[in-house]
């Protein structure tokens, strides 16, 4: 019998299946949710998890299994999982603005999703605020391919905020360290990413010629930018080969 079990989860308002074993459901996940519900129980507030990943690696949708886990479990506390993704300038300020990567002027639009195309302080005031009140919170549509403001009420004690850039060592970024009360990063090999990062392209409606050239532009100066340059974490996960994931020491 496989210790691979099929979830069907809502990741961005789409449906997708996820495969996690039962083994590393049993021995890092749910571990994981205890020592979430331990914290949060000795600050005896609201805490703020941040679980940062380089592109690719299913933290979105580790993000949502551990959230939907979470509520099968009865001796630990439901998890209320969001993403960074609502922090990107709106499409229209994208299309039509210059951003400085590296030291070079380029296009908005030409590196999306890179840290200088997302509104930072907007953010900062968002997590200034999340721990004492029940905010509202952006999220990024995939279909509409825009931001959409106040789209989710936050609302239970434990939040899980996934993203690229949340322990970025970079001016401005590193200092949202100080605003999480625990950390998770997930690793992974950079070549094993470069693939995945292609068809996820092509999905969205470019050519295989098309997605290599935003990869090499874009994709692959993300995946090295997390890779190499994040803080280090409360605790660190690899994602092997296999596409499962377990404790890196």
């Amino acid at each position: 019998m496989s210790d691979w079990k099929k979830e069907i989860l809502t990741v961005n308002g789409f449906k997708v299946e996820a495969d996690y074993k039962e083994s590393t459901t049993n021995k890092l996940f749910l571990p994981l949710l205890k020592k979430m519900d331990e914290v949060q129980k000795e600050k005896g507030r609201r805490i703020l998890i941040f679980l940062a990943a380089p592109p690719a690696v299913g933290k979105s949708t580790l993000a949502e299994y551990l959230q939907e886990l979470s509520k099968r479990q009865e001796d630990i506390q439901e998890i209320q999982a969001l993403g960074l993704d609502g922090f990107h300038y709106h499409s229209d300020y994208i299309a039509t603005h210059d951003t400085v990567v590296d030291g070079v002027r380029v296009p908005m639009k030409k590196v999306k999703g890179c840290p200088e195309t997302f509104d930072l302080e907007k953010l900062k005031k968002k997590l200034d605020g999340i721990i004492w009140e029940d905010i509202l919170w952006p999220i990024y549509d995939r279909n509409l391919h825009d931001v959409v403001e106040d789209a989710v009420k936050v609302k239970k004690d434990i939040i899980l905020l996934e993203g690229n850039w949340l322990l970025l060592k970079d001016e401005g970024w590193r200092d949202l360290k100080e605003k999480c009360d625990y950390s998770i990063l997930i690793t992974t090999e950079e070549e094993k990413l470069k693939e995945r990062l292609i068809v996820r392209k092509m999905r969205g409606g470019l050519n295989r010629e098309e997605a290599e050239q935003f990869y090499e532009q874009s994709d692959s100066k993300n995946v090295t930018r997390v890779l190499y340059n994040s803080q280090k974490a409360d605790f660190t996960i690899k994602m092997r080969e296999d596409n499962d994931y377990e404790k890196e020491d």
